[in-house]
């Protein structure tokens, strides 16, 4: 797969689904627009699958992991090491995401693509493209090829899901210093001021804050990424994880899947990705809205209104986890109530 055919083949929201979806909502045994923002969703989704009555009864998690070489500038509360402890966590199932997915009947898979330390588990799908990034206020964080060839591996995985059956997905994210790239990239392809993006990721003190924003000031100043070609911006101030994400929504979006955004890294791969195709949008849906700052910056960029605000800035997909039952209830109640017609309901006056 190459990534120029990948974004060549990505379709439109289909809008004789949406009309015939907001029909069928309109004669549905209730009085109309009773259901509130469900509807709409309901409605979006029936225009993702191209089919008037939608289905989301199977769903997954994908943990794409990697390290970032900027952790060297001291900009996390924690360790680089933490990095493949997490992804064993996730392979043992006892992690956040693992409870929260087990409770809404989602399936996680978990995606080595650039974690630092090599990982014994049988788990894993083992797709490392190089062992983290280099620290990038010294120069790039990876190759434009490396780059794409990430955004390929994330493409490949949600296209080995939808063979599988699932129709709807979220990219967790697991990586120490990942808040850092996602915070630069945001800046950049959004052309947001950087003192706005910056956040406090792991829950860092003041101090580390300053060496953070300090740290992508001198990246951006060493590597002058292009803001108008996302894929040069995450060349040199991204990671193999957000990469991945990025062509996990190109490749869902190919396949009518419903792609879910996360929190702050999960908004940055799902920014590179509608970058390279504006239109990818419709097919995404926000999850909930991170503490980061720079979450919210890229969730207007993408036209997407959080479903959840409930205070949290962990990843590992834990918000779309969470938003699931909420998408899944607005295409159940589209496809399987009746109408009036159906039901022998008297309609009101």
């Amino acid at each position: 797969m190459k990534l120029e055919d990948l974004i060549e083949q990505i379709p439109c929201v289909d809008q004789g689904a949406v009309e015939r979806a907001a029909k069928r909502q309109k004669n549905l045994i209730k009085p109309p627009g009773s259901l509130g923002v469900l509807e709409k969703i309901s409605i979006r989704i029936a225009g993702i699958q191209g089919k008037e009555k939608p289905e989301l009864k199977k769903k997954a998690v994908v943990v794409f992991a990697a390290d970032h070489g900027v952790v060297e500038e001291g900009v996390s509360a924690f360790s680089q090491e933490v990095t493949s402890q997490m992804v064993k966590n996730f392979c043992a199932g006892t992690a956040a995401i693992n409870i929260i997915s087990k409770c809404v009947g989602a399936d996680v898979y978990v995606v080595d693509v650039g974690v630092a330390q090599e990982i014994d588990d049988s788990q894993v799908i083992k797709r490392k493209i190089r062992r983290g990034t280099r620290n990038f206020t010294q120069g790039p964080a990876m190759t434009r090829g490396e780059a794409i060839q990430a955004i390929l591996v994330g493409a490949e995985v949600v296209e080995d899901l939808f063979e599988k059956g699932y129709q709807m997905f979220a990219p967790g994210d697991m990586g120490i210093g990942n808040t850092t790239a996602s915070s630069a990239i945001i800046s950049c392809l959004t052309k947001t001021p950087l003192e706005a993006c910056v956040g406090r990721g792991t829950g860092i003190s003041d101090f580390t804050l300053k060496k953070k924003t300090k740290a992508i000031k001198r990246a951006l100043e060493v590597n002058s990424p292009f803001s108008d070609d996302p894929i040069d911006v995450l060349t040199k101030v991204g990671g193999l994880e957000i990469a991945a994400i990025c062509g996990a929504f190109l490749a869902g979006a190919r396949k009518r899947m419903v792609g879910v955004v996360d929190g702050l890294i999960s908004a940055a791969g799902a920014l590179v990705a509608c970058s390279l195709v504006p239109h990818l949008k419709g097919f995404l849906f926000a999850s909930h809205l991170s503490e980061e700052p720079a979450h919210l910056t890229a969730l207007k960029f993408l036209e997407l209104k959080p479903l959840l605000d409930f205070n949290m800035r962990l990843g590992e997909g834990t918000g779309a986890a969470l938003a699931f039952p909420l998408l899944q209830s607005a295409a159940a109640t589209l496809s399987e109530m009746l109408t009036f017609e159906e039901g022998g309901v008297s309609r009101g006056v």
